[in-house]
């Protein structure tokens, strides 16, 4: 996986934060985003980020996901 592959969520991850459904408990299972940056390093330190691949899916929807939960689609 790397910037720019376009991706698909696999697993069940419940977010608060998409703009369709502000403050509400929304499922982004099967959605699909472009990795736009990796969470690995800081200031020019490595660092060990929880959730590190961050996917945009629309102009104003960004999350972050672990690598298990994404899947690279053609």
């Amino acid at each position: 996986m790397k910037v720019g592959d376009r991706v698909r969520v696999i697993q069940s991850v419940i977010v608060y934060h998409s703009p369709k459904n502000r403050n509400q408990p929304y499922d982004v299972q099967g959605e699909e985003g472009e990795v736009i940056g990796f969470a690995n390093e800081w200031q020019g330190r490595p660092v060990s980020a929880n959730l590190p691949v961050q996917v945009q899916f629309d102009k104003k929807f960004k999350a972050h996901f672990r690598e298990d939960e994404l899947e690279v689609i053609s």
